[in-house]
């Protein structure tokens, strides 16, 4: 079944970025065993959603909507349910499902660290199943980084060891000096080791951070 969903989801351009099982506080229905995250499949992603309906009609949250879209039409192919970190409430608990998974680990800035998308792990929904599912696991990539460049690559020394300073993080971004993170996407995200091999496009990381300035 994981090889079907698998498939299913590289069609649209989506990978399962690991899966565990689920926990009587997670909130679900009854009888759900499994939970598997979604997310973009690289390289391929961004081209691929921008081509879509969604992105074109010019209404508000084209992603969170194409989302909602794919994501839900794959669960109802084989019988899942979906779930999504956006319209909520509920407001599900993705960070805390993301580290049960075994492919994502809390970094040295606290963001999630995924094993193969680095700190650009970002999970577009996930499926909530009753069959018993177990993905493979992996290592965190910070357990062989010696350097550790997430600690220090903050232009703003708004994202550290000591957490997100979000207020000064918007205020960096409102001088010319914070152009480069608008345009590229957040600093200490590119200066992972393991983002770099992800091939996720700038556009990508652009926009989301325009999103997120605005």
């Amino acid at each position: 079944m994981l090889e079907r969903i698998a498939e299913r989801a590289a069609a649209e351009r989506l990978t399962i970025l690991g899966g565990c099982a689920t926990d009587p506080g997670d909130g679900l229905p009854e009888g759900t065993q499994s939970l598997l995250l979604l997310g973009p499949r690289e390289p391929g992603f961004w081209p691929h959603l921008t081509a879509q309906p969604e992105w074109q009609d010019g209404r508000p949250d084209p992603v969170d909507r194409w989302s909602e879209r794919v994501i839900t039409r794959l669960a109802h192919e084989i019988g899942a349910l979906p779930v999504f970190p956006f319209g909520g409430p509920p407001w599900w608990p993705f960070y805390g499902w993301a580290l049960r998974t075994g492919r994502a680990f809390a970094s040295p800035v606290r963001l999630i660290v995924h094993d193969e998308a680095g700190l650009f792990f970002s999970c577009r929904g996930a499926l909530a199943l009753r069959e018993r599912l177990e993905p493979p696991q992996g290592v965190s990539p910070c357990s062989d980084c010696a350097s550790r460049p997430c600690l220090t690559a903050c232009p703003a020394g708004a994202l550290g060891a000591g957490g997100y300073d979000v207020p000064a993080c918007h205020a960096f971004l409102e001088r010319p000096e914070g152009t480069p993170c608008l345009d590229r996407g957040c600093a200490v995200r590119r200066a992972c080791p393991r983002s770099q091999g992800h091939a996720r496009m700038e556009i990508q990381s652009a926009y989301h951070m325009r999103q997120f300035h605005r």
